[in-house]
């Protein structure tokens, strides 16, 4: 038995690399987040992680990877354009063997936005978690003001699903959840290539449901 099976995993796309992360492509990620990934004077993340240090968001991302479980896990993906690291894509889920439901977020370094990536990426996860996983409700969510998120969401089918109001640096912010499944998913005309499966189903807790 392999003792990290998801180190195989590779989701492919016409022009993307989706890959579970590892500490190489993390200090590659770093990179890009220092780069920039929104104007400084806007917050589109509900905890505002940009505003730590690097090795801060190294650390939360090897303890989202320590603490990983079949009850409880995050697998953020490395996003990569001809072999380089642009970005991230997450997707969690809680209890999902019973749930069949995951939630997704994501980021792009700004050199990168606006060119398709981030609809591509979602797209991605979204396949692989239905198809793959036998997912039965996908959610995401975005500020009010989040104009690119909620342009990706509408392309793909997400429907309202409520808001709600938070305080993020001190100021009121309206978050609007977002729910997709597979009726309502608008699937792009190319399919996602999915390899190293193998292995990771158990450890997602992704076998196929009773019902």
């Amino acid at each position: 038995m392999d003792p990290w099976p998801l180190r195989h995993l590779l989701l492919r796309t016409p022009r993307l690399e989706l890959r579970p992360d590892d500490d190489a492509g993390l200090l590659d990620l770093a990179e890009v987040a220092q780069r920039g990934i929104h104007p400084p004077d806007y917050m589109p993340f509900v905890v505002p992680w940009t505003d730590n240090q690097p090795h801060e968001w190294l650390q939360h991302y090897w303890l989202t990877r320590a603490t990983l479980s079949p009850a409880d896990w995050t697998v953020n993906f490395l996003v990569r354009l001809n072999g380089r690291v642009i970005g991230m894509q997450g997707l969690s889920a809680k209890d999902f063997a019973v749930t069949r439901a995951a939630q997704t977020g994501s980021w792009l370094g700004i050199g990168h936005q606006g060119q398709g990536y981030g609809t591509e990426m979602r797209a991605a996860v979204a396949m692989f978690a239905f198809d793959h996983l036998h997912a039965e409700q996908m959610s995401s969510g975005a500020f009010a003001d989040n104009k690119a998120s909620h342009a990706v969401s509408r392309k793909l089918g997400y429907r309202p699903d409520g808001t709600e109001r938070m305080a993020v640096k001190g100021k009121l912010a309206t978050n609007v959840r977002l729910r997709l499944t597979p009726e309502t998913f608008v699937r792009p005309q190319w399919p996602v290539e999915v390899d190293g499966l193998d292995g990771c189903a158990e450890l997602l807790g992704s076998g196929v449901p009773d019902r």
